[in-house]
């Protein structure tokens, strides 16, 4: 083949298939490694966190230039999930399923919140949870209308309400007792949101 007419041998050429897609494979790696070890050691080093992750440092910063950018787009991508998660459920299970099992997602989240947390400044931390809550609510409030749609919870609810009812998510301490403990007091808010008998 002439060189000439080899894109992929021109300076500034784009990209090939392949390598957008080892990209968007290291991207994916990095954010899945950096959750689990910033979940562990909130003050983990980018070095170690590339170490782990198995590539080197320099691609680690091609993606993300600092810690705090890394950290960010951990936590985006957990509330991205979130609210995906919503129609996902919301189309596979009954309405009163679906909430409990986005509840159980959202409890996750929190757990790995408390863990996160600690690698951000607190004006980070604000600005993380202003931007997230809107989304949030609204993938809340699509599966509460849809339970309340069916008849089996209570007109009088709002996604807000409940937002505030499940804020305990947020302050049970990450131990090994988390899961039990959330999943108890969830059983205890999805009690209090059923309409009542007539």
């Amino acid at each position: 083949m002439d060189r000439s007419t080899d894109h992929r041998s021109q300076p500034g050429a784009r990209p090939g298939p392949s390598r957008r897609t080892d990209a968007e494979r290291n991207r994916t790696r990095i954010l899945d490694t950096a959750r689990t070890v910033l979940e562990q050691d909130p003050d983990a080093s980018m070095q170690s966190i590339a170490k782990l992750t198995g590539i080197g440092q320099g691609t680690l910063y091609r993606n993300f230039p600092n810690r705090e950018a890394l950290v960010l787009a951990v936590h985006r991508r957990d509330v991205q999930d979130l609210i995906d998660a919503a129609p996902r459920l919301a189309a596979g299970s009954p309405p009163l399923v679906a909430l409990r099992r986005w509840l159980d997602e959202l409890g996750s989240y929190g757990r790995i919140k408390h863990g996160l947390a600690g690698a951000l400044n607190s004006t980070t931390r604000e600005r993380l949870a202003t931007e997230g809550y809107d989304p949030v609510v609204d993938a809340m409030g699509t599966l509460l209308r849809a339970c309340q749609q069916a008849g089996e919870v209570r007109a009088d609810v709002t996604a807000d309400d409940l937002l505030l009812l499940v804020g305990f998510l947020w302050r049970i301490s990450p131990d090994e007792n988390f899961e039990t403990r959330s999943s108890h007091l969830l059983d205890l808010v999805m009690d209090a949101l059923r309409r009542p008998a007539t």
